[in-house]
């Protein structure tokens, strides 16, 4: 079940079916972002928008995972797009492609996720965008 409810995660709401997140994670989800925490099904879903914006074309792959234990999972994914424009001190062109990997882990409560804990490649994103 964990490998499923993740895999909707990865491969459907953040590949941009971002409704999905009333239905996946809990009223009371708290999402960490290096920096910035991220509260509710609302939340995240402006906060994928938002990360989505810049890109169209976007991609998700699962790369390792999902592994389970108990009531957490974790997995690496990829996410690959083209460049749309728009980043403030981004030289890159529009129609770019990047591609950068990440990690997740995440806690369940209830069949839907309470807490997500993510760390991904800022610095080759960056590179690629030319804001590094």
């Amino acid at each position: 079940m964990m490998a499923k409810l993740y895999e909707r995660w990865l491969l459907h709401l953040w590949q941009g079916e971002f409704s999905l997140a009333h239905e996946l994670v809990t009223p009371g989800f708290v999402g960490h972002w290096p920096g910035m925490d991220v509260h509710g099904p609302d939340q995240l879903i402006e906060t994928l928008r938002q990360g989505h914006e810049p890109f169209d074309d976007v991609t998700i792959t699962l790369d390792v995972g999902p592994l389970v234990d108990g009531d957490h999972v974790a997995a690496r994914w990829t996410f690959a797009g083209a460049y749309r424009g728009g980043m403030p001190g981004a030289t890159a062109a529009p129609g770019t492609r990047i591609a950068f990997s990440g990690h997740d882990i995440l806690r369940a409560e209830d069949g839907r996720f309470a807490e997500y804990w993510v760390i991904s490649d800022i610095q080759s994103l960056s590179r690629q965008l030319g804001t590094g």
